[in-house]
Parts: C-alpha cells; sequence; structure tokens
C-alpha cells in the first residue's frame, strides 16, 4: 500500500471503537454522556432501560476505554473519557442529527 496513514494497529483499534460505538443503546448513552458526567440512574431514567441492560452497554464502553466511571459513596458516574471521541460524536450529531 503506497503512504498508508493508519498503522494497522490504528486500523484495528479505530475499527474496535466504532464497533462499541455503533449499538444504538451504547451511541444514545454516548450522545446523553456529551453534555457532561451522569449517575446510572440519570441514564436508566433517560432511556427507561432496567439497570442491568445500562450496566451491560457501560462495562462495552469502559472495556473500549471510551468512558471513565467515578465513585461517589453508593453512586456510579459516567463521563466521556477521551476528547477525540467528544469530537467524533458532536461531528456525528452536527451530521446527522440536526433539524431538518
Amino acid at each position: 500500500m503506497a503512504d498508508m496513514i493508519f498503522s494497522e494497529e490504528q486500523f484495528t483499534s479505530t475499527s474496535d471503537i466504532l464497533k462499541a460505538i455503533a449499538h444504538p443503546t451504547r451511541l444514545k448513552i454516548l450522545c446523553f454522556l456529551i453534555e457532561g458526567e451522569r449517575s446510572v440512574g440519570e441514564i436508566e431514567r433517560e432511556f427507561g432501560s432496567t439497570i442491568s441492560n445500562i450496566s451491560q452497554h457501560l462495562t462495552v464502553l469502559r472495556r473500549m476505554d471510551i468512558i471513565k466511571r467515578r465513585k461517589d459513596a453508593n453512586f456510579m458516574f459516567y463521563s466521556v473519557k477521551d476528547d477525540k471521541i467528544l469530537t467524533l460524536l458532536g461531528t456525528m450529531k452536527k451530521l446527522f442529527c440536526s433539524v431538518k
């Protein structure tokens, strides 16, 4: 290949991140987290899903290093970890979610 912009590792890493984001529920969670840190309860109420279901999706995003969590007493709070992900989500929102 002539002048590859990405290394194979970067292709793999980027592909894995995009796969994690591509699930509708995880994408909704990330769009909700664009505004800032949220508790699991807030996320659950926003999407009307069970804590178990939300926790499974949050675990996937955390394992992919897309989000981070913070514990405060008995509450878990989540936020987007990387500014690159925020930029990606903001761009996707602008391109695909704007009011027509």
